[in-house]
């Protein structure tokens, strides 16, 4: 339910970070251009940033400068396998790699 939450508002956003608590959205940064970039000034992005982060901490992520990390996982042009919104591609193959086999594809 917070997954489709959490997806529901960036799809609202037009693209962004959002952090979804049990009851509401804890921190979120719109980014409309492309899904990569705000509109809104430096300071202001990274103000919204710092919200995501402190929420992230506060959920028991422990993990330094999150959103990048998990940004590098639908990075396509970095070699292996990649995230994208066609599927896991290998990038190296430039190839859709299939999710699930069937018995004859072991």
């Amino acid at each position: 339910e917070r997954m489709a939450r959490a997806a529901n508002r960036v799809r609202e956003m037009r693209g962004g970070v959002c952090l979804i608590g049990p009851k509401d959205v804890l921190a979120e940064v719109p980014l409309p251009i492309a899904g990569l970039l705000s509109e809104g000034s430096a300071r202001d992005v990274a103000a919204a940033m710092e919200g995501v982060y402190e929420g992230l901490r506060a959920c028991g992520c422990m993990v330094h400068d999150a959103f990048m990390t998990f940004s590098l996982l639908a990075l396509p042009v970095i070699p292996q396998l990649r995230v994208t919104d066609m599927g896991v591609v290998d990038v190296d193959r430039f190839e859709i790699v299939p999710l699930f086999v069937d018995e004859d594809n072991r």
